[in-house]
């Protein structure tokens, strides 16, 4: 680590994504929520904190596992089922769709202005969502919503601004990137990954029971919770690159 990074963790620490009390989790496609951070919810879950989900894409696309014969409009329909059993599953009712077309076929404005209304109405002092720049990422719904999110976060304390999008204002501290390969903040998640495979199954017309694919996720999700877990000294863990008010402007240090 740089004396640089070191002198402004020191001046302007990262905020711990576990010390607030209103949540927003946001995911491209249903199913990314509990990948990406689905232990994490399951333990926030289960401290009593106030989460909400808001899902921006209809998945209408994922056929690869649904059943023969399913039609684009009858997948949406199955997703939602599954994606509100799994937010159930890991503790979590309040959950909000877009229902964007998958696979990019919207307009920037439709996706910035749906999820700043969802932010007025939910008030999140966190918001999480993917990583748009892992440098490895191509996925054009997981880039849109990972950047919309960073703009909003920044603006959405300011009134006059959240008006232009058609939003209410709403106290966000913090933006966290889940799906990240630059983890500055972890949450220690011991005991809550079978929760989080639990919601995963839920998704049965992405990850069908026995197939290679849950056998293959399950197996990432397990390195991943080790792998964080030695690297944050939590034993287990999910990593996120967190940035507070301070490290959102004209700090680029931040991203070191």
């Amino acid at each position: 680590m740089s004396l640089t990074s070191l002198i402004l963790r020191a001046a302007a620490p990262v905020p711990k994504p576990d010390e607030f009390r209103r949540y927003l989790f946001i995911g491209p496609h249903p199913d990314d929520i509990e990948i990406g951070a689905g232990a994490s919810v399951a333990k926030l879950a289960a401290a009593g904190k106030h989460i909400s989900f808001l899902i921006c894409m209809d998945g209408r696309y994922g056929l690869s596992h649904a059943p023969e014969g399913t039609t684009p409009e009858e997948l949406i329909k199955i997703r939602e089922e599954e994606t509100r059993r799994g937010a159930e599953t890991l503790g979590v009712s309040d959950v909000h769709f877009l229902r964007l077309s998958d696979g990019g076929f919207y307009e920037p404005e439709e996706l910035l202005q749906g999820m700043a209304r969802v932010i007025g109405e939910t008030q999140p002092e966190i918001i999480f969502a993917p990583d748009p720049d892992t440098g490895a990422e191509c996925h054009a719904d997981h880039l849109n919503t990972g950047n919309t999110m960073k703009q909003l976060a920044f603006f959405a304390p300011f009134p006059e601004i959240m008006e232009r999008y058609g939003a209410e204002s709403a106290p966000v501290k913090a933006a966290a990137f889940y799906m990240t390969a630059r983890p500055n903040r972890f949450v220690k998640t011991t005991g809550f990954r079978e929760t989080q495979l639990k919601a995963i199954q839920c998704h049965k017309s992405q990850f069908p029971e026995g197939s290679d694919d849950l056998s293959q996720i399950a197996l990432y999700l397990k390195i991943r919770e080790v792998a964080f877990g030695l690297h944050s000294l939590k034993f287990q863990a999910e990593g996120f690159r967190v940035l507070g008010t301070t490290q959102m402007h004209c700090l680029p240090e931040a991203g070191l």
